[in-house]
């Protein structure tokens, strides 16, 4: 059973002014948990930072988690992505709206991320910005993550959501 890795309270308190964005403007593709992209500007900078945590929509480089940070290396590699973006539109306050029906409930629609990656590869690799970052090739680690550990990984958030704490063993994990 995996441990959950509580990045939140790590970030420094300089670090923390980079992390403004608001939930209401939360794009519908970062994963759960307590990290999400915003209103992220389209300089492409994210992947560049954080390029196994961090990737793009398809029409503009707006930026989004689709990994939650689970080292402390992962999560000083969200932070630095975090400060390049210039409208600091990355939040770290997903504990605090993520409940485990919404969890869920993302989870159950995540046939529509895996139909947008599939429907954005070759838009990822014409554009040579977004190539030369391997955006097509994270859309596909992406979708293999919907596909494998993200169901465990998920599992973990939820227990941690309700129970505040990592699980051990012998926990029960929470179904999704």
């Amino acid at each position: 059973m995996d441990l959950y890795f509580d990045p939140v309270p790590l970030i420094g308190d300089d670090a923390r002014a980079f992390f403004q964005g608001a939930w209401a403007d939360r794009h519908w593709l970062n994963v759960p948990g307590p990290f999400y992209g915003a209103t992220t500007d389209t300089c492409g900078t994210g992947r560049i930072h954080a390029p196994d945590l961090v990737l793009y929509e398809a029409d503009c480089f707006t930026e989004y988690v689709y990994r939650q940070p689970r080292t402390p290396r992962e999560l000083q590699d969200l932070v630095d992505a975090a400060g390049a973006e210039v409208f600091s539109s990355y939040a770290c306050d997903g504990d605090t709206h993520w409940t485990p029906a919404a969890v869920r409930e993302w989870w159950r629609d995540r046939g529509r991320v895996k139909e947008y990656l599939s429907a954005h590869r070759t838009d990822w690799e014409a554009d040579d910005a977004k190539a030369g970052q391997g955006v097509a090739a994270a859309a596909e680690a992406y979708a293999a993550y919907l596909d494998g550990e993200l169901a465990d990984h998920l599992r973990v958030y939820l227990f941690r959501l309700h129970e505040r704490r990592s699980p051990v063993a012998g926990d029960r994990l929470p179904q999704l």
